[in-house]
């Protein structure tokens, strides 16, 4: 008789000897005082800075966005109480909708309860419906876009990341009557680094291709009213249909397609990652909607973003701290092997009271194991060089590699605050 319990009991046993076993840090952020944050233990909790928090800008504990959601909650309750088909749309979620589709200059936009389901629908529907289907994608997109394009059962063609050349050479080699659809990230969030958009988008062009971009992490964060990397860069209309998350830049949770109104109806009536889950929470709805208004409204959420950034990128770079790329708000810092990148978060956390989550396989090759450094607006420059000093002294103790000419961090000016 096989031992089920067994088995998989000896597959943990084999991750935990790994070093890739992942483990849960506790954390209950503190509205209004974030990044501060409850690090809870079982000898007790205390107080923590979190350095990992995909919540960019703050706006998860934004005025605006916590009365949106606390009125919501009033007037429509905790749930929707259905899917979007049967009792689960709410007037919320069809502002939501509007909001995005007017954000992006697309015809229509529809919500999903997770930005994971959002690639999942929208992929999914494209290589099943689509006659002779063939996906091109970029080799690091994300594991739901992956996951989608290799369940719709349609053919898949991987060119190397971020090389337009590659992606040329592939789709020329397809006959050029079949329909093709190529999906890429505008920013890939273990790495940083930020796709060549607009040549992208023009070999797509050339071979009449699809074109579907994962902008989750730059919506709210970069673009004209936050409308993402493409916006930015005058090209939103070689997009045809553009992926975002209201998780990241818009501080709550879910995620959005955005394109030609018959697309988006396709995955609205095919998808059954759409069909047969629940709808998010009104409350949730109208929290993102809020969001949504208040980064179209102004920029200073983004400004400080990329400042803060900056910031930290140019201490560790003093430092001679490696980052695996220092392109966009992300702050990749490679470590490279996984003990002792499960060591350095430790000890950041355990000693200074500062969370930064190690990065290991399978979200990242072996060997290219990292902490993936988030500031954001709510983290005050003195905080930056706090965490920047702390990195590079615990870097030092545990005798990692560094690059170039390095330099002590500098000590922030007096006025730092």
């Amino acid at each position: 008789m096989f031992d089920y319990v067994g088995f998989f009991g000896q597959r943990m046993a084999e991750l935990r000897n790994s070093g890739q076993y992942r483990t849960f840090v506790e954390i209950e952020r503190l509205a209004g005082r974030f990044p501060r944050a409850l690090h809870h233990r079982p000898e007790g909790s205390r107080e923590v800075t979190v350095w990992c928090s995909n919540d960019h800008l703050g706006m998860g504990q934004h005025p605006k966005v916590l009365a949106a959601m606390r009125a919501a909650l009033d007037t429509s309750g905790a749930a929707a109480g259905g899917s979007r088909n049967i009792s689960g749309t709410t007037p919320h979620h069809v502002a939501l909708e509007r909001e995005l589709a007017d954000l992006h200059g697309k015809e229509s936009a529809l919500t999903f309860i997770t930005g994971y389901a959002a690639n999942d629908a929208a992929l999914y529907v494209l290589g099943k419906a689509l006659p002779g289907c063939a996906f091109f994608s970029d080799r690091l997109n994300h594991a739901s876009m992956i996951m989608a394009m290799r369940a719709s059962g349609a053919e898949r063609h991987i060119f190397a990341h971020n090389d337009p050349a590659d992606l040329d050479r592939l789709l020329s080699a397809v006959d050029p009557a079949r329909p093709k659809v190529v999906a890429f990230e505008s920013i890939y969030s273990m790495d940083g680094d930020i796709a060549p958009m607009a040549d992208l988008c023009a070999v797509a062009k050339r071979h009449h291709a699809l074109v579907y971009v994962d902008e989750a992490h730059t919506v709210g964060m970069y673009g004209p009213e936050g409308a993402g990397m493409a916006a930015l860069l005058g090209i939103d209309d070689e997009v045809t249909l553009l992926m975002g998350t209201l998780a990241k830049g818009y501080g709550t949770a879910g995620g959005y397609l955005a394109g030609p109104a018959a697309i988006v109806d396709a995955v609205r009536s095919l998808a059954p990652a759409f069909i047969f889950t629940l709808s998010m929470p009104p409350a949730l709805a109208a929290g993102a909607l809020a969001s949504v208004r208040h980064l179209r409204a102004g920029d200073t959420e983004r400004k400080l973003l990329h400042e803060r950034a900056g910031l930290l990128k140019s201490l560790l770079r003093q430092a001679g701290i490696p980052l695996v790329s220092d392109e966009s708000h992300i702050v990749p810092v490679l470590v490279g092997e996984v003990t002792r990148c499960r060591r350095l978060a430790q000890i950041l956390l355990d000693r200074h009271g500062l969370y930064a989550q190690p990065i290991n396989f399978p979200s990242v090759p072996r060997g290219a194991e990292r902490l993936r450094i988030n500031p954001s607006p709510v983290h005050r420059p003195a905080d930056v060089h706090h965490f920047a000093t702390v990195l590079d002294e615990t870097w030092s103790e545990l005798g990692l590699p560094r690059t170039g000419a390095a330099r002590a961090v500098p000590a922030p000016a007096a006025a730092v605050g």
